[in-house]
């Protein structure tokens, strides 16, 4: 699998932000990607030393679908996988710096 398919994005928000503070770098990931895909793509693709990968996979959610002159149709959004890097002290990732 290729880096860019296991990482599919960084994620900023407010906890994620806290979490930068303690060397905790989060991203978005493909569901069939495990630890070690995670860790091997972070490494390469940012070239720091990771200390500990934690993911965990974030339920879809249901949303309501409105269009013009329709009822509203309730969907199940996608589930998708969250994974938690931690890095060495004294490293870091200055793309995802808030």
């Amino acid at each position: 699998m290729e880096i860019t398919e296991i990482l599919r994005q960084g994620i900023v928000t407010e906890k994620s932000v806290k979490l930068q503070e303690r060397n905790q770098y989060t991203f978005k990931v493909a569901l069939t990607a495990n630890k070690i895909d995670v860790r091997r793509a972070v490494e390469q693709l940012f070239k720091v030393k990771v200390v500990a990968v934690n993911i965990m996979r974030m339920p879809g959610k249901p949303r309501l679908i409105r269009r013009r002159g329709a009822a509203p149709r309730p969907v199940e959004a996608r589930e998708w996988k969250k994974a938690i890097v931690t890095l060495a002290e004294g490293e870091s990732i200055d793309a995802l710096k808030a």
